[in-house]
């Protein structure tokens, strides 16, 4: 059904919502997912929708998920599409796979920007924009009658437009003018603002169902990673809250099952909004919790009012009348039942794995390396939007020789730049701890991009290596990834044989899809792990193979990408793809824990 007649239809006692889903990477993540979804859509969502990676990455498994829950499930599906650097005819084929399969609703999108834009000419020229998509589809006799067509809006400004809010708006409307029945906001956190921008909106005369996009919060570094992928305005009194509980993981899940609460009651109080779209990130346990502590699933809550939980770090926002507010101190009889103070048994048993409990593979995904079986291993934009923005390639400058890049990644280590291609962020306190190492491998022309020392039994309240719940202790294996070339690959394979004595573990490839490496088939090396009062070991860094190849795949894609910013035929373009083409990524883990020196030992120990 298509997706605007069913929120017309919707005589539900409590607002609609929507669940986003993207392809996994890996096929037993695949597998798991439609397990995830299934327990999901038993919570009776309007609709599911599923992304379209850029340039139609994902297109085969995204077809194929839409079909599943279409078909299979019978939940009506959503599929996003975007359209630009798309080959030619894929818009068509995508558009006949999707009605063949019985999908009725589209979100169409103007997907990864072109680059180098003085030679960049679309490979389909009909598709520059989103709007061109949704004329495709209105003037074909073809689509138009089988198609719902929804678009994206960004209320804090689209991350990759230097265009003003009056314009931005003026593109909006052009879009529903065109023929788009609804609109699916961007991720925010700021309701006042959307407030404002909603009312702008209206004033612009477009009249469609505007459903904000809404992301619980999962942890403390994927929230920063997203919001900056999004441009994202989060307000202070968030950040701040986060700021003080950010080494607890337990903690930013709970904040960000509370805040994503608060913030659907504001924007569903006046009925100015008649549904929400949760960007689950592939993760069902907060999204369920919030539901159910909106008491919109029928299981029944506790009480009928805003209930704010005693959580540390949590405030409701400044601006909110919290005169009606009911503040329920936890207790022993009511903490299992409100879900959102102390977290009941289930929330809390993570990492148990495959053999246990499949909801728990990603409560704490810690890094790069989680589970990839996890139908979340490996998120990145739920939008397939870029990579790499405008502002953080122009911080990197103009990388004309390989001295250029190796002083760009100790630019990073010493705080000179903020991020890089492959860190979003400034070092980590944990990478300070190692930094003299990591600035010896980098002046070697190993340009690190992950790392972590080892630890032996920290406090999971440790500021600066703590994670999951309190009164636990934490370990990690020292581990190290970084680029070099193909001579110095066989220098590491034989210091590996001669002096790695069964401790070192190690991982290589490159962009033509070798691989090598020690580890043996089918095994995995948990890098992070943590021990917590009544439960099991909990695994949240993984390294084996599977996850080592998708990550790789990634990795070189980032030199494409950033390659792309530069004009065919220059320097820094040479530069960057000649060294996607002929470096290697390497992964090495130390297995002595207990030895804070055993990785850099082995790594620079003279023979």
């Amino acid at each position: 059904m298509k997706l605007i007649d069913k929120i017309a239809a919707d005589k539900s006692s409590h607002p609609f919502y929507t669940f986003e889903f993207f392809p996994p990477r890996t096929d037993q993540g695949f597998e798991n997912l439609i397990a995830r979804i299934s327990r999901l859509c038993t919570l009776n969502p309007l609709a599911i929708s599923i992304t379209w990676g850029a340039g139609g990455s994902t297109r085969e498994r995204s077809l194929e998920l839409a079909g599943l829950t279409q078909t299979e499930y019978g939940v009506d599906t959503v599929l996003h599409l975007t359209c630009t650097n798309m080959e030619q005819g894929m818009v068509n084929d995508a558009l006949r796979s999707a009605k063949a399969r019985g999908i009725q609703n589209i979100l169409a999108l103007r997907g990864d920007p072109p680059r180098g834009q003085e030679e960049w000419i679309p490979i389909d020229p009909r598709f520059q924009h989103a709007i061109d998509l949704v004329k495709f589809i209105r003037s074909s006799p073809e689509f138009s009658p089988e198609f719902c067509i929804g678009v994206a809006a960004y209320p804090d400004g689209h991350t990759d437009s230097h265009l003003d809010e009056d314009t931005e708006l003026t593109y909006l409307k052009e879009k529903v003018d065109a023929g788009a029945d609804f609109i699916v906001t961007q991720l925010f956190y700021d309701v006042d603002r959307f407030f404002q921008w909603l009312k702008k909106v209206r004033e612009k005369g477009i009249t469609v169902p505007v459903i904000p996009g809404i992301m619980p919060i999962q942890t403390y570094s994927s929230f920063l990673r997203l919001t900056k992928l999004c441009g994202t305005r989060v307000p202070q009194y968030i950040l701040d809250a986060l700021g003080s509980i950010s080494h607890d993981d337990q903690l930013v899940k709970d904040y960000g099952v509370k805040l994503a609460v608060d913030m659907i009651q504001r924007l569903t109080k006046n009925g100015d909004v008649p549904g929400v779209h949760f960007c689950t990130l592939n993760l069902e346990k907060s999204v369920q919790r919030v539901l159910e502590f909106l008491q919109w699933t029928g299981v029944a809550a506790p009480v009928h009012n805003r209930l704010i939980a005693e959580t540390p770090g949590y405030n409701p926002p400044p601006s909110i009348d919290t005169s009606d507010l009911l503040v329920t101190p936890v207790t022993a009889t009511n903490s299992a039942t409100l879900g959102l103070a102390n977290i009941p048994p289930t929330e809390t048993e993570a990492g148990r794995g495959e053999l246990n409990n499949a909801a728990t593979w990603d409560d704490f995904p810690n890094g790069r390396f989680g589970d990839f079986k996890s139908p979340a291993f490996g998120n990145q934009d739920p939008w397939g939007g870029p990579a790499l923005r405008n502002d953080e390639v122009s911080q990197w400058g103009h990388p004309k020789t390989l001295d250029d890049l190796t002083q760009l990644f100790l630019d990073h280590l010493h705080s000179k730049i903020s991020t890089t291609p492959f860190s979003p962020t400034p070092l980590s306190p944990e990478s300070l701890m190692i930094l003299p190492h990591l600035e010896k491998l980098t002046k070697r022309g190993w340009w690190t991009v992950g790392s972590q020392p080892a630890v032996d039994g920290a406090s999971s309240a440790d500021e600066v290596f703590g994670w999951g719940p309190r009164s636990g202790y934490v370990f990690q294996k020292g581990f190290v990834e970084f680029f070099c070339s193909a001579e110095d690959v066989d220098v590491i394979e034989r210091r590996v044989e001669e002096r790695g004595k069964g401790w070192v573990h190690w991982f290589a490839g490159d962009v033509k899809g070798e691989c090598r490496g020690n580890v043996p088939e089918n095994d995995r090396n948990a890098v992070t792990w943590g021990v917590f009062p009544g439960q099991e070991i909990a695994q949240t860094t993984i390294i084996e193979k599977e996850s080592f190849l998708s990550w790789k795949e990634e990795a070189f894609s980032i030199w494409s990408d950033w390659a792309s910013f530069y004009r065919p035929g220059s320097e820094e373009r040479k530069l960057l793809e000649g060294v996607r083409d002929e470096r290697w990524l390497v992964s090495i883990v130390h297995h002595d824990y207990r030895n804070t020196e055993a990785l850099w030992t082995f790594l620079f120990e003279e023979p």
